[in-house]
């Protein structure tokens, strides 16, 4: 519940850092938002088995066109659940040898889209990556 006398549309957009317990506001609880539907596999929430992504299930895969295309489409599809961002574009950065790769992602940012307000702000740019283990890293790019 808001505080009494704030409007819901200054506390819609807040949350808690799940790392360091902070209040998150803005573009960084979206950047967080993202990282959680990327890294969530689809059916592994008990309560919400239409939440997350088919991206977990990928990494580990060969480097492959395949791979590739199911990755974009991985995306595409869980970015829909996230109503403060438009997808424009998914880019591939880099891809190692040891068949790590890294993707940017350009979307519209819509800082009110949760609310139904659908005006975009500006174009965000993302880097994912995966991490140590088979943790996904997300930030901004």
């Amino acid at each position: 519940m808001a505080a009494a006398g704030a409007s819901a549309d200054a506390m819609a957009s807040t949350g808690i850092d799940r790392r360091t317990g902070r209040l998150l506001t803005d573009w960084d609880h979206v950047l967080q938002s993202l990282e959680v539907i990327l890294s969530t596999r689809f059916g592994s929430r008990v309560m919400r088995r239409w939440f997350g992504s088919n991206v977990p299930v990928l990494l580990g895969r060969n480097m492959v066109p395949a791979t590739f295309v199911r990755f974009y489409a991985a995306v595409g599809v869980a970015l829909t659940q996230e109503p403060r961002v438009d997808l424009i574009r998914i880019s591939p950065l880099s891809v190692s040898r040891e068949g790590r790769a890294g993707f940017l992602i350009e979307m519209h940012y819509r800082p009110r889209g949760h609310l139904g307000d659908f005006a975009v702000e500006g174009t965000k740019r993302i880097t994912v990556s995966r991490g140590d283990g088979d943790r996904l890293e997300v930030s901004s790019a």
